[in-house]
């Protein structure tokens, strides 16, 4: 990532959820896979406790990633494992994913699990890159220069 865009990074949300039919260590080893490995030890996420429609336990994962360092390796890691398919989907529905000044993507637990990448709706890992500026023009530029866009 270049100086410009770790200027531009507020800070990133990462979020999910783990069913109760999921093993909620390899959800969360899913979620850790897309923090680069030397900065997985500084990234704590909070749990919260919800029941599902049918009283079914649900767990709520989430964490806010301020630390320049942290989302800038996020962000690469994202950038060196998305499908360029998935690159040229988010730039062509980059106003779907973009919200006053956030970039929102969803990833796919089971293949963030493997250490792939891959845009997904359904069930997924959810990702918030809040940036300093609301201007779509500047943010798709700095995503451009982070490799997340084509």
């Amino acid at each position: 990532m270049t100086h410009l865009a770790r200027s531009y990074i507020a800070y990133i949300d990462l979020s999910f959820f783990a069913h109760a039919t999921e093993d909620q260590n390899k959800v969360l080893e899913a979620a850790q896979n897309i923090i680069a490995p030397n900065f997985v030890d500084q990234v704590a996420f909070s749990k919260s406790n919800l029941k599902g429609e049918y009283g079914n336990p649900i767990t709520f994962f989430k964490t806010k990633i301020k630390e320049p360092e942290v989302a800038e390796s996020l962000l690469q890691n994202i950038s060196l494992s998305l499908d360029p398919l998935d690159k040229e989907t988010l730039l062509r529905d980059l106003n779907l994913h973009f919200k006053k000044g956030s970039l929102y993507i969803r990833l796919d637990k089971q293949d963030a699990f493997k250490g792939k990448f891959r845009l997904w709706r359904a069930d997924p890992i959810h990702i918030r890159v809040r940036f300093k500026t609301k201007k779509i023009e500047e943010i798709r530029e700095v995503c451009r220069k982070i490799g997340i866009l084509t």
